[in-house]
């Protein structure tokens, strides 16, 4: 067997592994009854499957169609906008075929990877590529980025949304999201991590919970002899976030925050970027005292907030 017989015999019996647990999905949109398709994969034999929030979102109804051709009724469990990812939960009393969601960590750029899906409806479409890059970061709702995004060259479609990015070793690697516009080649993946910890989630609270300062603000590099002076880490490093505007009554307005001062540091942890600041935003913060390190002028300051319940029309 030559080595193209091989690769061709190895995607087959990956595609006749998973495909089972691929779903199609349609929606009825409440505005103007239109209707919308995408893709799923079922991560649990009773019936819970995960797809991107974009899909489902807004749906006054749910229906997968699975690979021997049911079609069965699926209720929302959960959605996270900030992660394009929502997760369904199949009206079935059988067990149904799942895949494993694996450790995206362990992928490497040009990993082989296979993506499943039904792009414009066509239901078990195969497309094969690598993985192109990883690290990646993309804008997701509530101007927020979605980080460590998956990119490949594994041909995605509209309708492809949500459905499943596979691994060599049959295991879910990513859950495809976006492709982009003005290109060829350029699509993306939530990674299989970044959806687990969704789907646990929104399994205990029906969301993932999250924490926000109320405020907008960019990056900023502040002169590297203040920053010297300040001993921000890495040495010289004068990068922060600098803030632009406050949302009235937030956490932030309340702990004294003002236009103009630099965020540099968050519990003790440095802040460079919006993107760090988003990442340190977690749960677990919500209600309870946070030291910041903040650059007002020229002097170093530090100010107390305590950082509320993230809503999704919350700036950030």
């Amino acid at each position: 067997m030559n080595a193209l017989d091989a690769l061709s015999a190895d995607v087959s019996n990956l595609v006749e592994s998973v495909g089972p647990a691929v779903l199609s999905v349609r929606t009825l949109q409440s505005r103007r009854s239109r209707l919308g398709n995408g893709s799923a994969v079922l991560i649990s034999s009773d019936g819970l499957a995960v797809t991107n929030s974009h899909v489902v979102r807004g749906a006054t109804g749910i229906e997968a169609e699975l690979s021997d051709g049911r079609t069965l009724l699926a209720d929302l469990v959960g959605d996270d906008p900030l992660t394009d990812l929502a997760v369904l939960r199949l009206a079935s009393e059988d067990e149904l075929p799942a895949v494993e969601l694996g450790d995206s960590n362990r992928l490497r750029v040009g990993s082989v990877v296979v993506a499943l899906g039904s792009p414009f409806g066509l239901a078990r479409t195969v497309t094969l590529g690598i993985v192109s890059a990883l690290g990646r970061s993309l804008l997701g709702a509530g101007g927020r980025a979605i980080e460590g995004v998956i990119q490949t060259d594994a041909l995605l479609n509209p309708g492809n949304s949500g459905g499943p990015l596979i691994g060599s070793q049959g295991e879910v690697v990513g859950i495809n999201t976006a492709i982009h516009p003005g290109g060829q080649g350029l699509c993306f993946a939530i990674p299989a991590n970044t959806a687990r910890f969704v789907a646990g989630e929104c399994l205990a609270h029906g969301r993932v919970r999250r924490a926000f300062l109320g405020l907008s603000g960019e990056e900023v590099l502040l002169p590297t002899p203040l920053a010297r002076r300040l001993g921000l880490e890495p040495v010289g490093s004068g990068r922060g976030v600098a803030i632009r505007e406050l949302t009235s009554g937030s956490p932030a307005e309340l702990a004294g925050l003002q236009r103009g001062d630099v965020v540099v540091r968050f519990a003790h942890q440095r802040v460079e970027t919006v993107s760090d600041l988003h990442r340190m935003l977690v749960g677990e913060v919500i209600g309870r005292p946070v030291t910041l390190g903040v650059v007002r002028g020229a002097e170093w300051i530090e100010l107390d907030v305590r950082p509320a319940e993230f809503a999704h029309s919350a700036a950030g």
